[in-house]
């Protein structure tokens, strides 16, 4: 882990540490991982079993540029929510972990989340 001195990232890499013991994903149930910076949210399926990722999209992927321009930052991660969705949906992922990185669940984060949900997938 990069040395960090700002404080709020070192909690949020200590609550990432705390979140990432207990979930890990699986072939059948993969991990629905987050990460948001100041301008992008960016979000990926990943099988932890195998090390590879299944599913990836964010705010600077091609697929989210092809379409209507979001209004803010929460508005882009519902887009992101409903991509990773719909892409994981084709390539057969229904049930998923949600891992939210050690960010606080709301605003972007949750989103994100319930735009997935609503798109389909399970978690």
């Amino acid at each position: 882990m990069p040395f960090k001195t700002n404080p709020r990232e070192v909690a949020r890499l200590k609550r990432k540490k705390r979140i990432r013991k207990n979930i890990t994903g699986t072939g059948e149930r993969p991990r629905l991982s987050i990460f948001r910076s100041d301008k992008h949210i960016y979000a990926q399926i990943v099988d932890d079993v195998q090390g590879i990722t299944l599913v990836a999209t964010s705010t600077l992927s091609s697929e989210y540029k092809e379409g209507e321009m979001a209004a803010g930052k929460v508005g882009a991660a519902k887009r992101v929510g409903e991509l990773i969705a719909r892409k994981a949906l084709e390539k057969g992922i229904a049930k998923v972990v949600f891992d939210r990185n050690g960010f606080i669940y709301h605003g972007r984060v949750q989103a994100l989340a319930d735009a997935a949900r609503e798109a389909g997938l399970d978690f």
